[in-house]
């Protein structure tokens, strides 16, 4: 008996909800005849650990798939051969507790931002998914114009995307479903600020005419941001009129309660990191979006959690060699790694035809300083990929001062998107991870 064909978007449909499917056998092609099976969908993740890591402990003291393990790696040992550590990566602007800026765009904080790499993604694959991507932080808002900037990501103009850090608020934003009524009312929203948008924007030709050069092209920036703000609309209210996913949380967690970093009473790190990693795997599992950027830990704030027994993480970086103070950073690292192999665990737990979804995605990590507060040999990684063509080698040593930005270029290249000309510092893609 033949299984029938179902398309890999089909969802089970009860009363007031929705669910839905796994990816199925079904959802393949069952003969030579059939249509070709769909390319695998790439999905990318880029991470930030604000005030860096105890790199002596983070750094194999050899190279290759057969490293002998540091202390702060220990638990990712059951991921060997499916990410690389890369030393030898600078950030030329980073430095001190600035680095959050020029992580993903290259740009330092004193000068006017540009788009970062997430959204460079984003503009080839967010017509694809409700959410063209996801930012997400420790800290609520933005942050710009201080040292504790709480995003990654910003647009063509230079604007910093806000991020979201409670993963009660993201869930809701990702999976609940809104009411008829709801979407009534944003198509009727939609409607009225389209056409005073159009009314701006026939005002505005009008006056075009009458100003300088300048002036014409301050302008033609404010129409830039009009028409992305159309598009926006437009495509909330298209894609409020698909059901959202209804994922199965079996052994994953509950989302129903509020939980902010920034309400520190009775607030537990470890199930906070939980809840968000499994989020980005629940987003990227049903496709709601293909690209994250998140600040795991700020420049500056955060990192003190009585549940590790850590004092603030910020005072340790100014270590003073004091072998106590660097025990205490080496021992949160660690806790940040065992977070990390959870959340490759989770991608490797979810399956994607005849592989999984971590072989599908493409995650990069690292921060804007080092040890000491430089900008050099900075505790980088690329993890995932196998289905993509990155070849993990264990521990690869790159020259000193590889700018981060072959990092992104490496990611780019085998998420087959183009790379802008001239793409920050980057002299081209990391040849190791792909020859």
């Amino acid at each position: 008996m033949k299984t029938a064909k179902i398309n890999r978007r089909t969802v089970l449909r009860g009363i007031g909800t929705t669910m839905a499917l796994p990816y199925l056998e079904a959802m393949m092609p069952s003969s030579a005849l059939a249509l070709p099976e769909p390319e695998p969908v790439t999905r990318m993740g880029i991470f930030y650990f604000g005030m860096g890591m105890n790199i002596r402990q983070f750094f194999p003291q050899d190279t290759g798939i057969d490293y002998t393990t540091p202390r702060i790696l220990k638990p990712l040992e059951r991921h060997r051969g499916e990410f690389t550590v890369l030393s030898g990566i600078y950030l030329r602007k980073g430095g001190g507790h600035g680095g959050t800026y020029p992580f993903a765009t290259g740009i330092p904080m004193e000068e006017r931002q540009g788009v970062s790499v997430d959204q460079i993604v984003a503009e080839t694959t967010g017509q694809h998914t409700r959410f063209p991507s996801l930012q997400l932080s420790v800290k609520k808002g933005t942050g710009f114009g201080s040292v504790v900037l709480g995003t990654l990501s910003f647009n063509r103009q230079g604007v910093p995307l806000a991020p979201e850090n409670d993963p009660s608020a993201l869930f809701r934003k990702l999976f609940h479903e809104t009411t008829p009524e709801q979407k009534r009312q944003q198509g009727t929203e939609w409607r009225r600020r389209r056409s005073v948008l159009d009314l701006v924007k026939d005002d505005t030709i009008r006056l075009h005419k009458r100003l300088g050069k300048a002036d014409q092209t301050q302008l033609d920036q404010y129409f830039n941001s009009v028409r992305e703000l159309e598009k926006e609309l437009e495509r909330t209210v298209q894609w409020s009129k698909k059901a959202r996913p209804a994922p199965d949380l079996k052994g994953i967690g509950d989302y129903s309660v509020p939980m902010s970093p920034d309400k520190l009473d009775d607030f537990s790190y470890e199930r906070y990191s939980k809840l968000m990693y499994d989020l980005i795997a629940l987003a990227f599992q049903t496709d709601s979006t293909r690209v994250v950027s998140y600040v795991v830990r700020t420049e500056l704030r955060g990192g003190t959690y009585p549940e590790w027994n850590l004092r603030d993480y910020h005072a340790l970086t100014h270590h003073g060699n004091d072998p106590k103070n660097l025990e205490d950073l080496a021992a949160a690292d660690t806790h940040y790694m065992r977070h990390w192999s959870h959340f490759l665990s989770r991608l490797k737990s979810i399956r994607e035809g005849d592989r999984n979804l971590l072989d599908h995605s493409l995650l990069g990590f690292g921060s804007g300083m080092s040890i000491g507060h430089s900008r050099g040999s900075l505790p980088t990684m690329i993890s995932g990929g196998g289905a993509l063509g990155v070849k993990h080698q264990g521990h690869l040593k790159l020259p000193d001062n590889t700018p981060v930005a072959n990092v992104w270029h490496t990611m780019l290249d085998r998420a087959r998107i183009p790379v802008p000309d001239n793409f920050q510092d980057s002299p081209g893609p990391i040849g190791q991870l792909i020859g």
